[in-house]
């Protein structure tokens, strides 16, 4: 999957990261709190912090730790709340960590590693988007490059 980005869905002013599939047509729109959205956006831009928030805290962790990040599986939805999982490498021992989506995909940016969904969870919740809706992705894309943090409060 790759992140389309995050953007403030009206009129409820919800955030969602929306995330499309790499070989395929479907979109998974995930509804995610204003922290998360401002990290993820963050790091979607490159923003730097004066002082590290707390995915950047967990990277630089897992980081001095020599722990890999090895891909963000968005694997499940029961009853209209998404799940994920982490997998982490270390020392030749994978861990298979359960984690809130918004915090797998904003440390996943991060680390730059891949992003994936399980096949019953873009059955159930994703979304086709078609060509003449090509303008509502430029709108989105084009509100990323122009979102600020207080944008999220």
């Amino acid at each position: 999957m790759s992140i389309v980005g995050v953007r403030v869905e009206l009129p409820a002013n919800q955030p969602i990261v929306l995330l499309k599939e790499d070989e395929g047509e479907r979109f998974l729109p995930i509804w995610i709190g204003a922290f998360e959205a401002t990290s993820i956006a963050f790091a979607l831009q490159g923003v730097e912090t004066a002082r590290p928030m707390t995915h950047d805290l967990f990277k630089i962790v897992l980081d001095n730790l020599e722990v890999n990040l090895n891909q963000v599986v968005i694997s499940d939805l029961i009853e209209g709340t998404f799940y994920a999982e982490v997998t982490m490498m270390r020392d030749d021992t994978s861990h298979v960590i359960s984690a809130r989506p918004s915090d797998a995909i904003a440390l996943a940016v991060r680390m730059e590693v891949p992003i994936f969904a399980e096949e019953k969870v873009l059955d159930e919740a994703s979304i086709l988007i078609e060509a003449t809706d090509e303008e509502e992705i430029k709108r989105f894309r084009d509100f990323l490059d122009h979102v600020e943090p207080q944008d999220f409060i």
